[in-house]
């Protein structure tokens, strides 16, 4: 085997949950936010995994944001800055699902996909839409105010899937990258993003 060698991209983590409500600040609103992992084969339709809520479909859910993925690699951010925060527990490690997602994937980080292109699966085909912008709830599952604007500056943010072809998925399978047109990854796209929150983009230059 070749040391050097990229690994394979694979899905470590297939996470659902039902509505339940949250306490975000001074209100309590429904949320299909909290997800926990599954075992076995979870069967994947046009509006995403089967057991899987939404409490907002115009925020959430819906054709094209059937799947959300979020990439491993960011869990140690995420412990990092609750730490930093004050709002971790002692010894604390985020549980797969615990940022919202639906597929806690490894290997493909923002800048390494493209909107469109489509994740192939041994039984289904996921089709890259969007980054995620997070909204309150997120800021309330996490524990801190900017949580939100953290997300959104450091790039952290995963991405929206469709399905491209029904079928079924599974924690523990490798899946395949197939090329889309390739004209913005979804780096890119979070950097026009910034702009309309009012962030900092990476590598800009300031206008004398």
């Amino acid at each position: 085997m070749n040391p050097d060698a990229t690994p394979q991209p694979q899905l470590l983590s297939v996470n659902t949950g039902k509505v339940q409500m949250l306490v975000a600040g001074d209100r309590t609103v429904p949320s299909g936010f909290r997800r926990s992992p599954v075992s076995g084969p979870v069967a994947v339709g046009p509006a995403g995994l089967s057991g899987d809520e939404h409490a907002d479909l115009k925020v959430h859910g819906g054709v094209e944001k059937a799947v959300y993925a979020c990439p491993v690699e960011h869990y140690a951010f995420w412990q990092a800055q609750r730490r930093e925060q004050g709002v971790s527990l002692p010894g604390e490690v985020l549980a797969p699902g615990f940022l919202g997602e639906n597929l806690t994937i490894s290997g493909l980080l923002e800048h390494s996909v493209w909107i469109g292109d489509e994740l192939h699966f041994p039984d289904c085909v996921l089709r890259i839409t969007m980054p995620r912008q997070p909204c309150f709830k997120f800021n309330a599952v996490l524990g801190f105010t900017q949580a939100a604007r953290t997300l959104m500056q450091a790039g952290v943010s995963g991405y929206y899937l469709a399905v491209q072809v029904p079928g079924s998925i599974c924690s523990g399978q490798a899946l395949r990258v197939e090329a889309g047109p390739r004209t913005q990854s979804v780096a890119q796209c979070l950097d026009e993003l910034r702009v309309k929150w009012k962030l900092k983009v990476p590598g800009a230059t300031v206008e004398p």
